[in-house]
């Protein structure tokens, strides 16, 4: 879809959080191929958190982020499969206000051109939570590019057209 160059670009302050127990910030290739796309584009890098995969860790720092005025968006990238440590769709879940299902039902559709049935395994999901966007991405850098590249670079740019995220923004508290 195209992107409206009439009106100006509004950058978005984005959170990035990576869910892992083997990597710190030195092995954060997912993390880092993420921060670099947003800035890339011309958001803000708000601020950057590695977490172990604990569901209560996950809601404590997401809630932390929600409650925070400087941050828009949080994108997080690992934790999204189907073992036992894989929980990052729940812990998105229990802060979530309202889920957007249509996010993780994209993601794999267009994973599926790239990796096929085993797109599957993947729970890439998202929500608005008080107000604050959250989207789940999968763990491999693949993964983080497909969900940039293919959906969250337009739909965070107020640019693009017909519509796109960033534009409901000042409405996602009302009531």
């Amino acid at each position: 879809m195209p992107i409206d160059e009439s009106g100006p670009f509004v950058p978005v302050r984005i959170a990035v959080l990576t869910v892992s127990d083997t990597r710190g910030l030195a092995e954060d290739r997912s993390g880092d191929t993420l921060v670099g796309r947003l800035e890339d584009a011309g958001h803000i890098l708000a601020d950057r958190a590695i977490v172990r995969d604990d569901i209560d860790t996950i809601v404590a720092r997401l809630h932390g982020w929600i409650d925070d005025d400087s941050i828009d968006c949080v994108i997080t990238t690992g934790g999204t499969g189907v073992t036992g440590r894989d929980v990052t769709p729940e812990a998105v879940e229990r802060v979530a206000t309202k889920l957007i299902p249509g996010f993780g039902e994209l993601f794999r559709w267009q994973s599926y051109a790239k990796i096929g049935t085993s797109t599957i395994q993947s729970r890439a999901t998202a929500c608005v939570a008080r107000g604050t966007y959250i989207f789940a991405l999968p763990g491999s850098t693949g993964a983080v590019k497909d969900g940039w590249d293919g959906i969250l670079k337009e739909q965070l740019d107020i640019r693009h057209r017909p519509c796109n995220f960033v534009e409901l923004m000042p409405r996602l508290l009302e009531r």
